[in-house]
C-alpha cells in the first residue's frame, strides 16, 4: 500500500490565535505532493492536533486531502478521550482520509490495557487504516513490543510508526527485525526520529514519517528512494547534510525548526505556532539559515 511505505511528509499547520492559515497550509500541502511524496499525514504533532478545535481539524483534512490530489492524507485524529477520537475518525473519513493515525493522548497516565482498549474501540468503526503513533516523546507513553503485537492483530491496523532506532545500523536492523517477527507482513514499520531515518529505512522500515519532509520534501524524497533502492551509503551520506539541523531538532525540537524553517524560506508567516507555543530564539534562527544555505543544491 503506498499510503504506508516510501516517505510520509508531515506539514505544519500554520495558526495565528484566531484562525488556521489556509493559504499557507495549502501551499505546503502542495509542495509535498508535487515532490512526489509517497503521502501526507495531516494534524500529526507537527500539525499541532491537540491546539485545535474540532472545527478547524475538520477544515485541516478536507483542506488537505482536495490539496493533496492524488497523493494519499493520513490524518491524526488524537484526543484525550475515546468518544472525540472517534468523532475524529469520522470526520477524517468523510473528509477523504485514505488513513489515520493514532497516538494515546493522555492527562492521567494510561495503562497498556488502556491503551489496547483505545485502539479496540477505534478500529471497530473504521472504514480506512489506522497507523499506531508511538511517540513516547509527546504522550508519555511508552509501548512494549507485547501492546505492539497485541494492538497489530486488531483489524485495520496497518503500520506502525517508531519513535526513533539505536544509530548503529546493525543495532538498527535487530530492533526492527525484533518488532516485525511480533506483527503480522501486513503492518508495516515506518521510522519517525528524522535524525535515524536514514539508518531506519537502511535496516529495513518501510517508510519514513518525516517531519523535515514538510517543509524539504524534495531532499528527503531523494534520501528516500536511495535507501528504497539498497542505496544505504547514498541515503546515509544525504543524512549526513542535514546534520547542522538535526543539532537544532536534538536541542530545541523538531516542531520550532521547521517552523522556522518555513519562515526562512517565505512558505508561511509569523507567527505560525499555537500559543504558549513559540518560535526559535533570534540565534536559533540564524543558525537555521546557515544550515539551509549549506543545502541550497539540494532544496
Amino acid at each position: 500500500m503506498r499510503t504506508f511505505t516510501g516517505l510520509s511528509a508531515f506539514p505544519l499547520t500554520p495558526t495565528t490565535e484566531s484562525q488556521i492559515d489556509e493559504h499557507s497550509f495549502v501551499g505546503l500541502v502542495t509542495r509535498i505532493a508535487a515532490a512526489g511524496a509517497d503521502s501526507v499525514g495531516a494534524l500529526g504533532s507537527t500539525g499541532s492536533y491537540a491546539y485545535l478545535t474540532a472545527e478547524e481539524r475538520n477544515r485541516v483534512a478536507r483542506l488537505a486531502v482536495e490539496a493533496a490530489g492524488s497523493t494519499p492524507v493520513i490524518v491524526g485524529i488524537g484526543a484525550l478521550r475515546a468518544r472525540d477520537v472517534c468523532r475524529h475518525a469520522e470526520a477524517a473519513q468523510a473528509a477523504g482520509a485514505s488513513a489515520v493515525l493514532l497516538a494515546p493522548m493522555s492527562y492521567q497516565p494510561l495503562t497498556s490495557e488502556e491503551v489496547y482498549g483505545l485502539y479496540e474501540t477505534i478500529t471497530k468503526e473504521l472504514s480506512v487504516p489506522l497507523c499506531v503513533y508511538d511517540n513516547p516523546g509527546t504522550t508519555h507513553f511508552a509501548f512494549t513490543d507485547d501492546l505492539h503485537a497485541r494492538i497489530a492483530q486488531l483489524p485495520n491496523i496497518a503500520s506502525i510508526k517508531i519513535p526513533g532506532v539505536p544509530a548503529a545500523r546493525a543495532e538498527a536492523a535487530e530492533r526492527v527485525d525484533a518488532l516485525r517477527a511480533r506483527i503480522p507482513a501486513t503492518v508495516t514499520i515506518g521510522i519517525s526520529n528524522d535524525p535515524t531515518a536514514a539508518t531506519g529505512l537502511n535496516a529495513g522500515c518501510d517508510l519514513w514519517y518525516s517531519v523535515l519532509a514538510g517543509v524539504l520534501p524534495a531532499p528527503c524524497v531523494a534520501l528516500t528512494r536511495a535507501a528504497q533502492a539498497g542505496d544505504a551509503a547514498t541515503a546515509a551520506e544525504l543524512s549526513d547534510r542535514f546534520e547542522p539541523l538535526w543539532s537544532i531538532f536534538r536541542s530545541h525540537g523538531s516542531l520550532r525548526t521547521v517552523s522556522a524553517i518555513a519562515e526562512d524560506l517565505g512558505l508561511v508567516s509569523t507567527p505560525n505556532l499555537p500559543a504558549p507555543v513559540s518560535g526559535l530564539p533570534p540565534e536559533v534562527r540564524e543558525a537555521v539559515s546557515t544550515a539551509l544555505r549549506s543545502l541550497r543544491d539540494l532544496i
